[in-house]
């Protein structure tokens, strides 16, 4: 008997010894802690065969990932209402043409982008100061009935709303959301009116681009106060300047085609308009950014945002954080990507996974399916 138990023990000495050995080498980290200790040469085997991590039998796939210009490639698909595939032909050249030719010269591209906001300079300053009175800031608001109607509009939405109690004044819109509310609302109030264009044969486009805007300046400004320490409010100024670019130079093609040939025989085509997007937007971008006299770092956050190298100012890394996510965002809430394929294809950055997910739930808030669940987004390292 006594030689029977200290075989046994041996046994399981052994065993044991080669799981610790196994996990310590990173060869079997789905081991289970064994609830028997007698396991024979054969078990031992089978468990350190299993398959890794990743790798389990019935684990769902890792879900498809979108690069950043595949993500934007695929925002311009949905702002125009239908896939964007191949080339235009010959016939679309003259109007290519014309469309840069009017977003390059200075005077044809004044007629075709809003003079900035009269007040945003005021408004700024004011929400700037912490030492200026808030009855001050209120007053600059009361002078552009427009505005006051869509600050107190987007002050009572879903995203900025504090209370339950609905907001009737511009003197309560301060008091509840603060300087830092109100200067994060001031731009997208004063801006919004010039995203309503009339957009043709693409009703869609010009919602869905003030859409995409609005939620990218949301996300760089995340991004730019707890990431980058950046200013806040240049980000989100930027990324709805951007967002205007794209609405101009749409603009541009539709009157191009309008103006370039003759009978109106030629349909504008959405290969068009998106090539134009991807290459030219950013440029229109800049002069708008210049002709408005935004600061020398806010043009070359903008400059910085042409091609795929990582922007090389603070700024610069929070304008393209804030575009990609703002693009995820409306990708999901749309259903052209499920919530695996965004959370997977979230640009890498070292916000919490607390505040990722705060952010996150915020800018996709009514538009997930039912029973989805907002899961915050995880780096990639």
């Amino acid at each position: 008997m006594l030689i029977g138990l200290l075989t046994v023990l041996l046994a399981a000495a052994a065993a044991a010894t080669a799981v610790y050995r196994a996990r310590a080498a990173g060869a079997a980290a789905d081991v289970p802690e064994p609830v028997e200790i007698l396991l024979g040469p054969q078990d031992l085997r089978q468990l350190l065969s299993s398959p890794g991590t990743g790798a389990k039998e019935g684990k769902s796939p890792a879900p498809p990932l979108l690069s950043s210009s595949q993500t934007l490639k695929r925002l311009r698909e949905l702002a125009l209402g239908t896939p964007v595939t191949g080339e235009s032909g010959p016939e679309h050249a003259a109007v290519k043409a014309a469309a840069v030719a009017a977003t390059e010269e200075g005077a044809m591209l004044r007629q075709l982008a809003p003079r900035r906001p009269s007040l945003l300079p005021q408004l700024i300053r004011a929400a700037n100061d912490d030492a200026a009175p808030r009855r001050e800031l209120a007053a600059i608001i009361r002078r552009d009935p427009s505005l006051v109607g869509h600050l107190l509009e987007m002050a009572n939405s879903s995203f900025y709303r504090v209370t339950e109690r609905p907001i009737e004044s511009i003197d309560r819109a301060v008091v509840l959301l603060g300087s830092e509310g109100i200067r994060s609302l001031i731009a997208a109030a004063a801006m919004q009116p010039i995203f309503r264009v009339d957009s043709g044969p693409f009703p869609r486009f010009a919602q869905t681009v003030w859409e995409h805007a609005w939620r990218s300046a949301n996300a760089a400004v995340v991004h730019a106060a707890m990431v980058e320490r950046a200013d806040p409010f240049a980000a989100e100024l930027l990324s709805l300047v951007w967002g205007l670019a794209d609405v101009v130079l749409f603009r541009a093609v539709l009157e191009s085609y309008t103006t370039t040939q003759s009978g109106g025989r030629l349909q504008p085509d959405a290969t068009v308009i998106a090539t134009l997007l991807e290459s030219r937007s950013v440029d229109v971008a800049r002069r708008i950014g210049a002709n408005w006299e935004l600061s020398a770092g806010s043009l070359a956050a903008l400059e910085q945002q042409v091609g795929a190298a990582e922007p090389v100012t603070p700024l610069g890394r929070s304008l393209r954080f804030g575009r990609i996510v703002g693009a995820l965002a409306l990708l999901r809430i749309g259903g052209v990507i499920d919530e695996a394929t965004a959370v997977a294809s979230f640009p890498s950055s070292s916000l919490g996974r607390e505040q990722l997910e705060r952010m996150w739930v915020r800018l996709t808030k009514g538009g997930q399916t039912a029973g989805d669940s907002a899961k915050a987004p995880q780096q990639r390292l």
